[in-house]
């Protein structure tokens, strides 16, 4: 597939802080492709970069063939935007907001239509500030597609959103990949990258780490899988520690959590068995996402409840 966005060695400071450093990625046409990082990696700044709102210290950008800054306005008519910390007046209403959005393009959408297609109709006269949070990204993602983009960047999406509410908002992601929009979610959500994103590109401290598939990252990382249990009688720990395929055990409580490779859970049974003790409570968990960016960066995010913004 062509690719609609091109980003080579990207460079962004502010004074004495680097936000992002030599950054490089292609977004494919007709592709989610998601951007990965903690907060604070770097992300937004590159996002920024991209829709032309910063200019970069050096590197190159294309979007569809477009330089962001030298050609922003033309630019601006093919992409839709959904910035991370967007807001309209309180008073502007749903049909308002889109009426008036739809008026900046020359071949807009039919706002009416897209309205309807993202279950706002029931809140056409409602204003800005009585929608609910996942009305309010409803809301956002209809402006970033009201003027017919082929390219539609989405940051953050569903930050703040209660889980309902955050899968209802992935839906409707879906719903609009299928329209044939080229697709730019950043993210700090690991279960909201599985799910959505063809590729990824895995940023840490302003810097791509890897750009794959999500199952190929995990891939990547070589690891295995984690195995978890209640041993019915006192365990010797080095009887398990000591297995070829076992790569490290520890304890959680009366938990033993045993981590190891693709044949772990056979040797891990295997030697219970022969000691005649019974894995209680037994858990397998394969690796995930972010049991990958651990292991490929170092590093780990931070909760959720400490959010910042990301610059």
């Amino acid at each position: 597939m062509p690719a609609v966005i091109e980003v080579r060695n990207l460079h962004k400071r502010y004074d004495d802080k680097i936000a992002v450093d030599d950054v490089s990625l292609t977004v494919q046409e007709g592709e989610i492709f998601g951007i990965l990082g903690p907060n604070g990696a770097g992300k937004t700044t590159t996002v920024e970069c991209i829709e032309g709102l910063r200019a970069p210290d050096r590197g190159e950008i294309t979007v569809l063939g477009l330089d962001p800054l030298r050609e922003r306005a033309e630019l601006t008519r093919r992409l839709g935007v959904q910035l991370q910390a967007g807001q309209l007046p309180g008073r502007l209403q749903v049909a308002e907001a889109l009426q008036l959005y739809s008026s900046f393009y020359p071949r807009p959408a039919d706002w009416r239509a897209l309205m309807d297609e993202l279950g706002l109709a029931g809140k056409a006269k409602t204003g800005f500030a009585q929608l609910s949070g996942g009305q309010k990204q409803r809301l956002s993602i209809a402006l970033a597609l009201v003027g017919n983009p082929r390219v539609a960047i989405l940051d953050e999406l569903t930050t703040g959103l209660d889980p309902q509410a955050r899968r209802d908002t992935w839906e409707l992601i879906e719903q609009v990949r299928s329209r044939g929009v080229t697709i730019v979610l950043v993210t700090h959500f690991m279960e909201e990258a599985e799910r959505l994103c063809d590729r990824l590109a895995l940023i840490d401290a302003g810097r791509v780490v890897l750009v794959d598939t999500p199952a190929g990252l995990t891939e990547r990382a070589q690891i295995g899988q984690r195995i978890q249990f209640r041993p019915s009688r006192p365990l010797d720990e080095a009887l398990l520690s000591a297995l070829p395929d076992v790569s490290g055990v520890t304890r959680r409580g009366e938990l033993v959590v045993v981590s190891g490779n693709a044949d772990a859970l056979t040797a891990v049974t295997a030697v219970l068995a022969r000691n005649q003790i019974v894995a209680e409570r037994l858990r397998v968990e394969q690796a995930s996402l972010e049991d990958a960016f651990v292991e490929l960066t170092g590093s780990r995010f931070a909760a959720e409840s400490q959010e910042k913004g990301d610059r």
